[in-house]
């Protein structure tokens, strides 16, 4: 493991040492923590860790390489072509999660769903929860898709995938002022900003780019939320830190919104905005 360790740590990994063991893992079928009684490697096991500790090194993500993605209290599916659903949005899904609290059947929209990771936590967590989620990008939705039809084998409520744009103003006309809580994790990234090797190569560019502020996207979806949310209703958005005051005061001056908040992640950096439709 200290040869891996090193290999990854010479690439640039950030956390060469964990992602090897969790590598070496997933060729076993084994949880990490099994590893501490692991005495031999076989031949064919070491190979095949070998191959993907060189596309690792090669910047590949870890999540590409095992196929899954933990999130909260879920375990997805993801691959080439859907974004990689991140730690830090995980704080986001527990505000929603919060919010619905006390609602029997709240109506649930998630904008710009990926991978499903809100839109399925929310419904894991909320079993009453109509929950639809929402992906344009027609890779994306596959994966959306395929983690939704997962979880309803496993006894979740099913979650509604549709295809859509979320600044389409036609973009679903029937909730139109009946929806409890609308979450998204939208492109955010300022158009030429440097991202690492992993984001700029496998993430799809339609989760990335938005625009010259990177905040293109998230105004359309202002007037979608606005129209779907009922009165009092809840809107949460994630984005980049560099945004902390630039997308609430863009929620603000919407003019459809009151008690917008920031809120930080577990290190301290800003990280979704949240409001209530006025």
């Amino acid at each position: 493991m200290a040869g891996a360790t090193r290999r990854l740590t010479d690439a640039g990994v950030d956390s060469p040492r964990v992602d090897a063991e969790l590598l070496l893992a997933s060729v076993l079928g084994v949880s990490r923590g099994r590893l501490l009684t692991l005495l031999v490697v076989p031949d064919d096991v070491a190979v095949r860790f070998g191959a993907l500790l060189d596309q690792r090194a090669d910047r590949v993500p870890l999540q590409h390489l095992t196929g899954r993605a933990p999130f909260r209290y879920l375990e997805l599916a993801v691959g080439p072509g859907v974004f990689v659903p991140r730690p830090e949005t995980e704080q986001l899904a527990g505000w929603a999660v919060q919010q619905l609290a006390g609602l029997a059947a709240p109506v649930v929209v998630d904008l710009g769903a990926g991978s499903g990771a809100l839109a399925l936590s929310i419904a894991h967590e909320h079993p009453g929860a109509r929950v639809t989620a929402v992906e344009r990008d027609p890779g994306a939705i596959e994966w959306t898709r395929h983690n939704a039809a997962d979880r309803a084998v496993a006894g979740d409520t099913p979650v509604q995938v549709l295809p859509g744009d979320m600044t389409d103003p036609q973009l679903l006309r029937g909730l139109d002022g009946s929806v409890d809580l609308v979450v998204s994790n939208p492109p955010y990234v300022p158009d030429g900003a440097r991202v690492p090797r992993e984001v700029a190569d496998h993430d799809p560019p339609l989760a990335l780019w938005g625009g010259p502020d990177g905040l293109d996207v998230v105004r359309g979806l202002l007037v979608t939320a606005a129209r779907l949310l009922r009165a009092g209703g809840l809107l949460g958005i994630e984005h980049a830190d560099q945004q902390g005051s630039s997308l609430p005061a863009l929620v603000r001056a919407h003019g459809s919104y009151t008690e917008v908040e920031d809120h930080p992640d577990l290190a301290g950096r800003p990280r979704f905005t949240t409001a209530r439709r006025a």
